[in-house]
């Protein structure tokens, strides 16, 4: 009898050893199901994110012939809080130059993870507001901060708990207490174009891997649109710059003479190449009185739109102080007095201004520290450089300006040629890094010399350009020519 209740005990005891496997194996196996079904759903989650956003960006490319990056941007920063169940968050894009970053859309409160509160924060009517504003206008270095720290490093950081990292920043104010964040680098091609930030959720659960894992999935596909939304609004704002430098290159072109002047005995030809759709170059003709023709050339060191100003400037002070007077030194002084306070310490204007006498073929020179122009007489071989002391506007004060601007006056004779030129034609260069020189320049000269004006300025350009070959034009090229006849 004790027998048999010992074996029926046991048995029972093997019974119920038993049952409790099999339910811890039922327990295993519906927490392997359920997290499987949790993964499943974040999958799907994910799925479903990337496809929504997707689906949504698709259609604002294919509806819209200028893409909003902002806008864009806004949808972006939707999907982020609506994929990670968060209250706030800041999308921070790379500023040209990619040294710092600066926030493009923000969402919810988001407290400022860079800087502290400004005062006037506490005063302000509307604190989500000034806030905004306040993160908008702030600029983050790379490796600054924690956005700073994912733009440098590309990585993704994720704080569960903030309050027991130093790098979150305390604020007394309640509604700006950061519980938890994740943040993600948005990164096309090895390159970080951003930082998406999300903060608090709104179940106030902390971040978790899952939600890192879906914002970076949603930050990469979003930095593809987000990459090729700014090359669209790059090649905008260049086609609009370009508008702008052909209508700046239009006016510059209407400012040179529109013709040469004819003077009976004389020859002459000019022309002018910029480096770009503008530039620093000038030339020009101004009859002075019935008897005096005044030519002029000038240099403003830099190239584009500030020399191009300068030039505008140069241009209208000349024509303003060169009519009635003889002395083309004392136009150059009147001209330096006048833009002296305009010439930035960085920047400097040689000018070369001849007066020809139409009646005697006198021509007197000054020069502000431009090139020397070079004469051929008639029945000589070589050249004769014309070399008449100045320096250049903008080097030294107006009183060393004047002591060194000194006239030369020179006869004419027939067929002697005089050519006045910029340094960007002796100095251009050849895909060796040869420049062509002042020797190659005289050659071609002396060679169309006795043909006229106008074929100097041909076999010029014709040589010029067979040795610079394929290398760009560096410099502005400008050449003047003179040839008197019989």
């Amino acid at each position: 009898m004790n027998a048999g209740i010992i074996s029926a005990f046991l048995l029972v005891v093997f019974v119920l050893a038993l049952l409790a496997t099999l339910l811890m194996a039922l327990v295993r196996v519906s927490h392997a199901n359920r997290r499987l079904r949790m993964e499943r759903d974040a999958l799907q989650q994910e799925k479903e994110v990337i496809f929504g956003f997707v689906h949504d960006v698709g259609e604002v490319f294919a509806h819209s012939e200028e893409i909003d990056l902002d806008r864009m941007l806004q949808r972006v920063l939707f999907y982020a809080l609506r994929t990670t169940r968060a209250g706030a968050g800041v999308i921070y894009l790379m500023e040209p130059g990619e040294t710092t970053l600066r926030a493009r859309t923000v969402s919810g409160i988001f407290p400022p993870l860079a800087g502290t509160l400004d005062p006037g924060f506490t005063k302000a009517v509307s604190k989500s507001q000034h806030l905004e504003h306040m993160i908008r206008n702030q600029h983050v270095r790379k490796g600054e901060g924690l956005i700073g720290e994912v733009a440098d490093f590309g990585k993704a950081i994720l704080i569960e708990d903030a309050a027991l990292d130093s790098r979150i920043p305390r604020y007394e104010e309640e509604f700006l207490h950061i519980h938890s964040i994740v943040l993600v680098p948005m990164r096309f091609l090895q390159k970080v174009l951003g930082v998406v930030a999300v903060t608090n959720r709104v179940d106030r659960r902390p971040f978790s891997e899952t939600d890192m894992s879906l914002l970076q999935a949603l930050a990469d596909q979003a930095s593809v649109s987000v990459h090729y939304a700014g090359m669209r609004e790059s090649l905008d704002e260049k086609k609009q710059i370009d508008y702008d430098l052909n209508v700046a290159r239009q006016i510059q072109t209407a400012l040179l003479p529109k013709s040469i002047p004819h003077i009976e005995g004389v020859e002459m030809g000019a022309f002018a190449h910029p480096a770009r759709e503008i530039g620093g170059d000038y030339y020009d003709f101004i009859r002075v009185d019935e008897d005096h023709l005044g030519i002029a050339i000038a240099d403003v060191s830099g190239k584009g739109i500030v020399g191009a100003i300068m030039m505008s400037i140069c241009r209208s002070t000349f024509r303003a102080q060169a009519p009635g007077c003889t002395n083309p030194a004392d136009v150059l002084i009147a001209v330096d007095r006048v833009m002296a306070d305009d010439i930035a310490e960085d920047m400097f204007v040689s000018m070369l201004y001849m007066v020809l006498n139409i009646r005697t073929r006198e021509l007197t020179v000054a020069r502000a520290g431009h090139e020397r122009p070079a004469l051929s007489q008639a029945g000589k071989r070589g050249f004769t450089i014309v070399d008449s002391p100045g320096i250049a506007m903008g080097i030294a004060d107006m009183d060393a300006f004047e002591a060194s601007i000194k006239p030369v006056t020179v006869p004419l004779q027939a067929h002697d040629v005089v050519v006045a030129y910029t340094d960007g034609v002796t100095e251009a260069m050849n895909v060796r890094g040869e420049e062509w020189g002042i020797d190659n320049f005289l050659e071609a000269v002396s060679i169309a010399a006795p043909e006229g004006a106008n074929s100097v300025l041909n076999n010029v350009q014709q040589r010029l350009l067979r040795f610079v070959g394929d290398m760009g034009q560096y410099d502005d090229m400008t050449l003047l020519a003179l040839r008197v006849l019989e």
